[in-house]
């Protein structure tokens, strides 16, 4: 029998905590921050924990040879279980989008876990792989704005996205290791749009979540790009996960509610101990 500690890791439910984040950046902009924002950040969620488990399923038989103590190639978790698994949380996501949102929600939960599964099974590893991803979070943010306009929230989107491109970028290299001019191109991205996303009138805490998105993000690319190997671009990976709710943070004090984008930067400590004890790569 499969133990809760396997699908945790499965499903990496820690690295979760930087989900939220999209759809509240999202309604902060749309300016529908409200209860509907809880129902949508839980359908998120469940896409998310649904595209994890999608990815170990996909990938099983390269992680026989490159990451044989996942749970699948282990043997803790049976493959069919994952399909599964993958299969139940999309369903629960989408069911969840409508129940919060409507049809106007399930409009792009649709959409997103599409995409999420195009990724796991067709995309990844290839030049679409950064692209597709980064639709995903995209449309997450998106998914916030539900009830009010998209428009004003796609600046969001895009910059979730635009750090969503990097991190899936670099996380190419977290078994090989890589050129260095890899994650010297993603430093310099992290900083041009933690600059771009500290501009506004978003009061202090705007500027001083976007450049704490770029000390705990970057500084890790920093390591990478000296020393390269496989471990310091995962570090570098994992703290782009870790350090995501920072950049949401920014994104939702720009769309003014500032309360809600401390409180998204306080997962951060959690987020952090947690992902020492379950891998978020």
């Amino acid at each position: 029998m499969t133990a809760l500690r396997d699908l945790i890791e499965l499903v990496r439910a820690p690295a979760a905590l930087s989900v939220p984040g999209d759809v509240v950046a999202g309604a902060a902009a749309g300016g529908v921050l409200g209860r509907r924002t809880i129902g949508l950040a839980c359908s998120s969620v469940l896409l998310y924990w649904a595209g994890m488990a999608a990815n170990d399923w996909a990938d099983r038989h390269l992680d026989a040879i490159e990451r044989p103590e996942r749970p699948i190639p282990s043997g803790r978790v049976p493959a069919e279980a994952a399909l599964g698994t993958a299969a139940g949380l999309t369903v629960a996501g989408l069911t969840v989008a409508g129940l919060a949102g409507g049809r106007r929600a399930l409009a792009v939960a649709a959409p997103l876990a599409a995409a999420v599964w195009a990724y796991d099974v067709a995309a990844k590893g290839t030049p679409a792989g950064p692209l597709t991803m980064a639709l995903c979070r995209g449309l997450d943010v998106l998914l916030g704005a539900t009830g009010g306009s998209r428009t004003a929230a796609l600046p969001s989107a895009l910059t979730i996205a635009a750090h969503t491109y990097l991190l899936t970028a670099l996380s190419h290299a977290e078994v090989s290791g890589a050129d260095p001019r890899l994650p010297a191109a993603t430093l310099a991205g992290t900083v041009t749009l933690a600059a771009v996303t500290a501009r506004g009138a978003g009061g202090p805490v705007q500027p001083a979540l976007a450049g704490c998105y770029a000390a705990q993000f970057g500084f890790p690319q920093a390591h990478a790009v000296a020393d390269p190997s496989a471990r310091r671009v995962r570090d570098a990976v994992s703290a782009g996960i870790v350090s995501l709710p920072a950049l949401q943070g920014a994104l939702a004090a720009r769309g003014g509610a500032p309360r809600a984008g401390l409180a998204l930067a306080a997962a951060i400590p959690l987020a952090r101990r947690l992902v020492r004890k379950v891998s978020a790569t």
